[in-house]
């Protein structure tokens, strides 16, 4: 069917997943590039570079995301790669913890001794030893960051604070879904449309861990 500029519907889901798919890859590989490299290097060198590091990431992640959008978006039309940008300040926080503790097993373990003994330096121990077998925790976590995205980039749209006026985007349909109730097809659709793409990332992201997973 068609919405309430009579637009067509199917045309609108379909620039609107591939906005949401490709803003949700987007930052979850930034997110994985940050979050990896802090993580490692928070667990692999511990002391006072851990202390230190955990302070300060317990003082940014204290900061209300959704609200500093809201609030920035006053001063500054949103926008794609604004969003991105925003949200990749924040979005990389959940990684640390996971690969930081992979990373404290994983320096005391024999093989990464024999490899400090020979001489290697700490870069290759970290990319070489420890990091393949730290992917595995990451790699489980990254299907939640991409079903994030795409729902937080879904509410931005629905309250108005995401995408400019006009953008084909999935939250606007939810939001002309709501306001359109005589036209059961548009929440049907923004209901279905959203359910299967999180499932379907849930289920692709779960079949790259098992693929990725060193003791397989």
């Amino acid at each position: 069917g068609t919405d309430d500029q009579a637009r067509d519907v199917l045309a609108r889901v379909l620039y609107g997943t591939r906005v949401s798919i490709l803003f949700a890859l987007l930052l979850t590989a930034i997110s994985t590039v940050i979050g990896v490299a802090a993580g490692a290097l928070q667990g692999y060198h511990g002391g006072w570079v851990d202390l230190i590091g955990q302070r300060l990431l317990e003082v940014w992640s204290g900061l209300p995301v959704l609200y500093l959008l809201i609030i920035l978006s006053g001063f500054v039309e949103p926008g794609f790669w604004w969003l991105l940008g925003i949200m990749a300040l924040f979005s990389w926080l959940a990684l640390v913890d996971v690969v930081r503790v992979e990373f404290l097993r994983g320096r005391n373990l024999e093989y990464v001794q024999a490899a400090r003994a020979l001489g290697l330096p700490d870069r290759l121990v970290i990319v070489r030893h420890i990091l393949p077998n730290a992917m595995n925790a990451t790699l489980t976590y990254l299907p939640f960051i991409l079903t994030g995205a795409i729902s937080t980039l879904t509410a931005l749209d629905f309250l108005g604070f995401g995408m400019p006026a006009g953008s084909a985007s999935l939250g606007e349909l939810v939001n002309q879904g709501k306001q359109n109730l005589q036209a059961p097809w548009l929440g049907f659709t923004a209901f279905f449309t959203l359910a299967l793409i999180l499932s379907l990332l849930v289920f692709i992201g779960d079949a790259l861990r098992e693929a990725f997973d060193p003791r397989a």
